[in-house]
């Protein structure tokens, strides 16, 4: 495992956080942890935008972000330029995001996952290499869409 991941959560998943911390950590996955730290409310929004920054601008490779759901901050985090977001619930689908969609970020919901599967699901995301080929040119065309959608 070579890939250095930013993480963050809100209120709803700090438990999970905890326990994926703790697998990157027992896995020698350099990680920085862009909160939240306490169970007190907060915006997702807040959150998905400090990852996606440090995903956008190289300074981590992948991203993952967990709320209740995972909806909230897959919404917030697909808004964020450069973003390919993909909210996981299972292996199959994180393997599959990660080859053909070359997905930064990873979104779970803490309130729908056990803290095994979604270990597991982080697994399979951080490595698992995008396949390049015949995907490359779709993951290219999501590009040309998000720069032509910004640019009305």
């Amino acid at each position: 495992m070579a890939k250095t991941i930013a993480i963050a959560c809100d209120h709803a998943a700090l438990d999970l956080k905890g326990e994926v911390i703790k697998y990157l950590e027992e896995n020698g996955v350099e990680y920085i942890d862009y909160g939240t730290y306490t169970p007190d409310s907060c915006n997702y929004p807040d959150y998905a935008e400090k990852v996606c920054d440090a995903v956008y601008s190289g300074q981590k490779e992948l991203g993952i972000l967990i709320c209740g759901t995972g909806i909230g901050m897959s919404m917030a985090a697909n808004k964020c330029r450069g973003i390919r977001a993909a909210l996981c619930s299972d292996t199959y689908s994180a393997k599959f995001t990660r080859l053909h969609n070359d997905a930064n970020v990873l979104c779970m919901g803490a309130r729908v996952l056990g803290s095994g599967l979604a270990l597991e699901i982080v697994d399979t995301f951080i490595n698992t290499e995008f396949e390049g080929g015949r995907h490359q040119l779709r993951v290219d065309m999501v590009t040309a869409l998000e720069n032509k959608l910004r640019n009305n």
